[in-house]
């Protein structure tokens, strides 16, 4: 997802420049929400390992 991100914002830097706003804008707004998109699920996926690794290291510790 982050790979997508950067490609919009090389896409929305390639706009701008050549002069279409509106294309650059798009773009943009697209890689910031991407980027924001990866940043919450990176979170959340972060936050799963770290309780499927207690719940393993309790049922590991118990027997």
């Amino acid at each position: 997802m982050i790979k997508l991100a950067i490609i919009c914002l090389v896409v929305a830097l390639v706009a701008a420049i050549l002069g279409f706003g509106g294309v650059a804008g798009t773009f943009a707004h697209i890689a910031v929400w991407l980027f924001v998109i990866a940043l919450v699920l990176a979170a959340l996926f972060f936050v799963f390992g770290l309780m499927a690794g207690r719940k393993i290291k309790n049922e590991i510790t118990r027997h």
